[in-house]
């Protein structure tokens, strides 16, 4: 500790000044050892140790094809949804008419609040069963955690938060697994059942379907304006309310009105989820951009430029595949390609069935769902954005 004050900052983090703000108000070091009681409150703020904020930190999808593309294909007669569409979960038989539907994820906060983060993962990583139609039944967490540098109130309050929303949504937490991490972490693999006549893919939208997004665009750009210091507490509490939303109340409107094609838009980006999806179709798609819901402040945080690597990753999967019009610039297009953490679902609805699912969707409190365009044959190029 005198080598770390001597210095002027901390030997085990040079970007930390020594004394740093635990060891001032507590006389306690982290760095040497020394640990706070469990029960102890100290103000952290998650998001300064992380390097990519929520579903910004996964990787590319165009990364990702090129690994998965790889390795042997899994050939099972009970496996109904494996690795090769790209859909949110698997689904494996269970037994006839009864499929398990299985899904994994953990990423870094997108928020500073680690009670809002747990709740956040737990959301985030239900809506992959939800997405599918399915209900999630057990999860396990997975969290990684600097136990020696931050407070051990923080792990806890990150995991309550998460318990919090698995029993909001009827799911039983079995157990998990942790890791002495660096960088924050947290998740859950879920496990949920959906019954075959009701299993929802990414793979049966039809020419003339309607899109329909059911929560607004733009928390990528919020979670980065707020790392950076320039975004303001009302985009910052919206998109925080956002991501702790379940996907629970869209799904099971999805599911009364016979929805069979869904996705959710998660770190890919409205458009590399969308893209996808017509791909596993075989269609085409256009998309109504002054149609689309965003968050407070969203088109301001593009205009000066904040939004985060993963659109630069997102963008390249979706090279050849879209065409802008004219009038949408840099900026417009950057919010389509952002990372979304905890984000809607993005249902293909045939025609006829979209009035009374959106008016049952409202009921259901999910404000922002709107129609955002509709899929078509595919022609030069897969997505137009109008």
């Amino acid at each position: 500790m005198g080598r770390s004050i001597k210095l002027g900052h901390c030997v085990c983090d040079p970007a930390k000044p020594c004394p740093c703000p635990v060891f001032q108000e507590k006389n306690v070091c982290l760095c040497a050892g020394e640990h706070l009681p469990v029960d102890d409150v100290v103000a952290v703020r998650l998001t300064e140790h992380v390097r990519s904020a929520g579903c910004a930190s996964k990787i590319g999808q165009k990364d990702l094809d090129e690994v998965l593309s790889r390795l042997p294909p899994i050939r099972d007669p009970r496996l109904v949804v494996g690795t090769s569409t790209g859909d949110d979960a698997g689904v494996f038989e269970l037994r006839p008419g009864l499929l398990l539907v299985q899904t994994v994820d953990v990423f870094m906060p997108s928020v500073d609040d680690p009670r809002l983060f747990g709740r956040v993962a737990a959301c985030n990583s239900l809506s992959d069963v939800y997405a599918m139609g399915g209900t999630p039944v057990t999860a396990l967490s997975i969290i990684g955690f600097p136990i020696h540098t931050l407070p051990r109130r923080a792990m806890v309050e990150i995991l309550s938060g998460g318990m919090e929303v698995l029993a909001e949504a009827g799911t039983v937490l079995v157990g998990g697994h942790s890791i002495n991490e660096e960088e924050i972490k947290f998740g859950f693999a879920v496990t949920g059942v959906v019954e075959r006549e009701n299993l929802v893919t990414n793979a049966a939208a039809a020419p003339g379907d309607v899109l329909v997004l059911t929560k607004p665009l733009g928390v990528g750009m919020i979670a980065l304006a707020g790392q950076l210091g320039r975004a303001c507490e009302r985009a910052l509490q919206a998109a925080g309310t956002s991501m702790a939303t379940l996907n629970r109340a869209a799904a099971e409107v999805m599911v009364r009105h016979g929805v069979k094609t869904c996705t959710d838009v998660t770190g890919f980006g409205l458009l590399g989820h969308l893209t996808r999806m017509m791909m596993e179709s075989g269609t085409g798609a256009e998309v109504d951009f002054d149609a689309l819901p965003l968050l407070p402040d969203v088109a301001s945080y593009a205009e000066q430029g904040i939004y985060s690597g993963a659109n630069e990753r997102n963008s390249a999967f979706v090279a050849g595949e879209v065409e802008f019009a004219a009038r949408l610039g840099v900026a417009q297009q950057a919010i389509l390609y952002d990372a979304q953490t905890s984000g809607g679902l993005l249902m293909a609805v045939p025609p006829a069935r979209v009035a009374a699912l959106l008016d049952d969707l409202h009921a259901a409190g999910v404000a922002a769902a709107a129609r955002i365009g509709r899929v078509t044959d595919k022609g030069r190029v897969r997505i137009v954005v109008r």
